[in-house]
């Protein structure tokens, strides 16, 4: 099957690739590993993440975004050769046709590297599209309708948080406080409190498994294996979901300090339909349990996460596919007349 059309959730964490009609096809780390006398790649994906931590000192592994853009245009164009290549198969005879997703924030500089990158990377034209607008999408929110509606899609470099109506942004944040803070986060704490080490991959399993944004009486817990700082050895500990409370709050806050934010930049009627119908939260780090309870009680709103609040930005990109016409005005670059 010839494919002309993929949408590409380029995240600082994961990437997923979707293709009309045959739904998500790649869901991938972020990552390229380099082998550094050559300068040449050796993995990208899972195969790169695989390696993090274990590498000699002539491959290093790379995330060539942060805080979601582009931190390294080489790196990030051959992960997106990678990702097209694989979408696309060896046989495809024609330049697809891709949208991209880009923090709200972008700047015209940014967009460019992206566009570029792209084309580079074997790409006949390139929509970018701002990740709040695909998140809502991909959420179910009618976004061309006059009323409005707020999303909060935190991802792993980024939180975003925008209202929406008639097919714009009328208020938004981006915050540099996401799934990546919350790993460090959770690793800050373990130091301080158990004078263990450990590593981000650690860190991201204990977030997975039992992070929580409010205490429970029926605790999860964790055992966690790590280097004893004082002794130098190995040595494991149980962690609970209620310290994983302990270490998130902080940046938990953050986030709620910048929606607070939005709604006071957001006109009077438009906070009044979000008061109606409640705010979405989508993204990876969306995950974390009781996430949309600390959010209700912290803003007074009821807050409802996403079905599959991970895969939100790409289902939009499939949205934005299918409908460019109907979407034109969600577009940062307009397709040509």
């Amino acid at each position: 099957m010839f494919v002309q059309k993929i949408g590409i959730d380029l995240g600082t964490v994961n990437t997923v690739v979707f293709v009309p009609k045959r739904g998500f096809i790649i869901n991938e780390p972020t990552m390229v590993a380099l082998s550094v006398p050559d300068n040449t790649v050796m993995a990208v994906g899972k195969e790169a993440k695989e390696m993090t931590g274990r590498t000699p000192a002539d491959i290093r592994v790379y995330k060539p975004l942060k805080d979601g853009v582009i931190a390294d245009y080489y790196i990030t164009k051959a992960l997106l050769s990678y990702f097209i290549g694989k979408a696309c198969g060896r046989l495809n005879l024609f330049k697809p046709e891709v949208v991209i997703s880009v923090p709200a924030g972008i700047t015209p500089t940014e967009r460019r590297a992206v566009i570029n990158a792209a084309k580079e990377a074997g790409v006949k034209e390139v929509y970018v599209v701002r990740e709040p607008i695909l998140a809502a999408l991909g959420a179910g929110i009618p976004i061309n309708n006059s009323s409005g509606n707020m999303i909060v899609n935190l991802g792993g470099g980024t939180s975003e948080m925008a209202v929406i109506s008639l097919g714009g942004i009328v208020s938004w944040k981006s915050l540099r406080v996401a799934g990546n803070r919350f790993d460090q986060a959770i690793i800050d704490y373990i130091k301080k409190k158990y004078s263990l080490s450990i590593g981000e991959q650690t860190a991201e399993q204990i977030k997975i498994k039992i992070g929580s944004a409010l205490p429970s009486r029926t605790k999860a817990e964790l055992q966690v294996r790590g280097r004893d700082l004082i002794t130098g050895l190995p040595r494991d500990i149980t962690l609970n979901s209620n310290e994983t409370v302990e270490a998130l709050r902080p940046h938990l806050m953050e986030i709620v300090s910048a929606i607070g934010d939005v709604f006071n930049q957001t006109p009077p009627e438009l906070v009044a339909d979000i008061m109606e119908k409640g705010v979405i939260i989508s993204g990876g780090a969306a995950q974390i349990n009781y996430l949309d309870d600390f959010f209700k009680r912290a803003l007074g709103v009821t807050v409802y996460l996403a079905e599959d609040p991970i895969l939100c930005v790409s289902k939009g990109t499939g949205i934005i596919l299918n409908h460019l016409d109907v979407y034109k005005r969600a577009l940062i670059n307009k397709p040509r007349s």
